[in-house]
């Protein structure tokens, strides 16, 4: 298929899992962006979103070519942009809040892949400053790190591996946050981010934030649940993840420093298309229920973290 307006070519791997795994083939895929683009160029409620293949793919490969779940998805993502702007706008990386944490260390893509042809992103909690940042500059954070990934074509098909390393989470990290924030956060990972999260590992995981991890995960559906693994030490994860691939400070070869200089470069190659996302936009007034639905409050829970008991 050479004409871009309906993707690029993958290789071949990666061609032959979009149909064992999506069914994606040549045909299935121009008629559900036609019947995408149609969709949109009719919709009262949408006023202005992307039609290219990259962005509209990134649904229909979350969604497995069901139009009419890639179709709540685009909206539902269109919605928290709005609803959550402080969260999912202004992800530019020349901001100083942003600049800073990508200096950081915090966050970032790995340069190589894992031995699935996944894209890895790494986080390390303990390059966050919770005495700095807030809990909005996290998420502002990772929606740009994330943003910056989604139109990739071959992820959009081969998903994505996380790593968290949990050295360093204090108190003060978790204190930044509401319950009710991390309800919405997960309700966002899971049901409106067009992004297929294939494995998630966490290392290092302090037992005194056991009662913590288990309210998290006790929000995720049972397919992401399935999907983590819990690492004792860098030796443990080198069993799941190639040691050569990690950061030189976890095993690798190359440096956090110089792979986060790489991502710099990266983000501010991609600035202006990640600034022109905040050009999306979608009538919410005509979408009272989906509204409705992200405002709802989570029954029987209500505070933050520091009201958790923990062990």
């Amino acid at each position: 298929m050479a004409d871009e307006s309906y993707g690029k070519e993958l290789p071949e791997e990666v061609n032959k899992l979009a149909k064992e795994d999506l069914r994606e083939d040549d045909l299935l895929k121009k008629q559900s962006l036609d019947r995408m683009r149609e969709w949109l160029a009719k919709s009262s409620e949408i006023k202005f979103c992307r039609d290219d293949a990259p962005f509209l793919l990134r649904f229909l490969r979350s969604r497995k070519y069901s139009i009419p779940q890639a179709q709540e998805m685009l909206e539902r993502y269109l919605a928290i942009r709005q609803l959550y702007g402080e969260w999912f706008r202004q992800l530019d990386p020349t901001d100083p809040k942003m600049s800073a944490l990508i200096d950081s260390g915090y966050c970032f893509p790995l340069i190589e892949k894992d031995e699935f042809g996944r894209r890895v992103i790494f986080t390390a909690i303990g390059n966050f400053k919770a005495t700095e940042f807030t809990a909005a500059d996290m998420v502002r954070y990772h929606a740009m790190v994330i943003e910056s990934l989604l139109d990739e074509e071959e992820s959009q098909v081969t998903g994505y591996t996380q790593i968290y390393d949990e050295n360093g989470l204090s108190m003060a990290h978790l204190a930044m946050w509401s319950l009710t924030d991390i309800r919405n956060i997960i309700r966002c990972i899971q049901n409106s981010l067009p992004m297929r999260h294939k494995s998630s590992h966490f290392l290092s995981l302090p037992s005194s934030a056991n009662t913590i991890f288990e309210f998290f995960t006790s929000l995720l559906n049972e397919k992401l649940k399935k999907r983590i693994v819990i690492h004792k030490s860098i030796e443990d994860l080198h069993q799941h993840i190639k040691k050569d691939i990690l950061p030189k400070e976890y095993g690798g070869t190359v440096s956090i420093s110089d792979m986060t200089n790489k991502f710099k470069q990266d983000l501010m190659e991609k600035r202006q298309k990640l600034l022109d996302l905040d050009k999306l936009e979608i009538d919410l007034s005509k979408k009272e229920k989906l509204v409705q639905d992200f405002h709802d409050d989570m029954a029987g829970i209500a505070g933050s973290f520091r009201q958790l008991q923990v062990d």
